[in-house]
């Protein structure tokens, strides 16, 4: 089926804490395609100044009380937040989800905190391999860890578990964490499922071209597991990989060259890449220019990155394309959550990019299942909050995804970057994603076995 015939326009609903009865018509409904039906609920009231789009925001005044957990007073909730952006190889490495913290805490605590409690933010820094020490700093500091993302976050399991820190995060990588216990996210990523709407939309504009695809990665667990997951996908979307598989270090190359020499000379038209944009991706696209070499270039969501986009003076990059479930920025006109989230992030001089978004959508999740849980502020209780939420889309900011489940949705598009500016090219009406309950993939292999699932999907591997 088309692609087209699935396009639609964000949600209304914004978070659905569903009766058995509830999911068990849900799973029906899902099973046999969906219109472009908003699925939401009319309403007539007015959109508030605090709005996210069309989430209620979940801040404000209250009367909330008690020393509940570790971080929780009267008065505040101290939660820890970082990134990789002391890491030398790539300086500032995902800086944008720290700094949509820092705006989303301004933003909340300007409304009143949660509950009346203000919200405190504590910034850990991993530079990548020093992610279990601040892990372990973080044990004995905050009440959840949230928004935070690192790379190497397998090295955190057996800490964060042993110390029961739990975490609304803004991406995970290993299957460790992606499965991980007291863990819920807004944009899942599990070692068993995969939302592959952009491998099957781009198979159909470009049938040919995917036939002759090929893989780069680093040379580290994280992008390992995820190539391995969309190489599995993207082949029920019939695309096919030549044995040509180039794996760089995680920490640079001297020479570029031979690596896109290897790719051109295989007849790879389409090269799933796998990394960071800076510097890495930057110097192989300069090398392949500089050897005539321009194959099309699938990307992940993280390569949707302000700093990126404007390194691409020279045109090197305007073969990229990017996956994603969040809506591009240049829509705001059309999306109100994404209005209103560069609203906040201008307001704090913050950078944007797709793991800036991630991150606000992280806050937000967090923030609704403290809410709920009143002067009962215990991260079991938050947990169990967002472990009821079958349908979360940040306010019209991304498709829906099962957060509580841990299950990804079946929605996506994809833009591609042309000098200093993505636009969205698939699907082709500006505004919506393309949808199909084929898109979602349910994996099986060696990246699922190393998660070693038990029967609640909860990986045994880093415990």
């Amino acid at each position: 089926m088309g692609a087209g015939k699935y396009s639609r326009r964000p949600r209304v609903a914004v978070l659905t804490v569903a009766l058995v009865a509830v999911l068990s018509v849900f799973a029906v409904a899902c099973g046999g395609g969906r219109s472009d039906s908003s699925g939401g609920t009319a309403t007539t009231k007015a959109p508030a100044a605090t709005d996210f789009g069309t989430m209620a925001s979940p801040c404000g005044s209250g009367d909330a009380k008690g020393a509940t957990a570790q971080g929780v007073t009267d008065t505040s909730i101290t939660i820890g937040y970082g990134d990789d952006a002391g890491y030398a190889g790539a300086p500032g490495l995902n800086k944008e989800m720290s700094d949509a913290m820092r705006a989303m805490i301004k933003w909340c605590n300007d409304q009143g905190g949660i509950n009346g409690r203000q919200v405190v933010g504590k910034y850990y820094d991993a530079a990548i391999m020093n992610v279990s020490n601040v892990m372990t700093e973080a044990c004995s500091q905050v009440f959840m860890l949230v928004g935070e993302g690192w790379s190497l976050d397998s090295a955190q399991e057996k800490v964060r578990v042993g110390c029961n820190l739990a975490a609304v995060p803004t991406y995970t990588v290993s299957p460790q964490f992606a499965n991980g216990p007291m863990m819920v996210q807004p944009s899942p990523n599990p070692a068993d499922y995969y939302g592959a709407a952009n491998a099957f939309i781009f198979a159909e504009e470009y049938p040919e071209a995917v036939k002759k695809a090929a893989t780069m990665y680093a040379n580290y667990a994280a992008t390992q597991d995820s190539t391995e997951k969309a190489v599995i996908a993207y082949k029920q979307a019939g695309w096919t990989f030549l044995p040509c598989e180039q794996v760089y270090n995680i920490g640079g190359e001297s020479n570029w060259t031979p690596f896109v020499q290897r790719l051109k000379d295989c007849g790879a038209e389409v090269v799933y890449f796998s990394g960071s944009p800076n510097p890495n991706f930057q110097n192989v696209l300069d090398a392949a220019k500089a050897i005539g070499y321009s194959p099309m270039w699938m990307l992940e969501a993280n390569f949707y990155d302000s700093n990126f986009a404007k390194w691409n003076t020279s045109g090197n990059g305007d073969n990229v394309y990017v996956r994603m479930t969040y809506y591009p920025f240049d829509q705001a006109d059309k999306i109100p959550a994404v209005a209103k989230y560069l609203e906040i992030m201008k307001a704090d001089n913050a950078t944007t990019g797709l793991l800036s978004a991630q991150a606000t959508a992280a806050f937000l999740l967090w923030a609704q299942g403290v809410k709920a849980c009143g002067s009962n502020l215990t991260s079991d209780c938050v947990i169990g909050e967002l472990k009821k939420v079958t349908s979360y889309d940040a306010g019209g900011m991304q498709s829906p995804t099962n957060s509580g489940a841990n299950i990804p949705g079946d929605c996506g598009l994809i833009v591609k970057l042309t000098g200093t500016k993505y636009e969205q090219v698939l699907p082709t009406t500006i505004g919506t994603q393309a949808c199909d309950p084929k898109y979602l993939i349910k994996l099986t292999g060696p990246v699922v076995d190393r998660a070693k699932l038990d029967s609640s999907r909860i990986s045994q591997a880093g415990q």
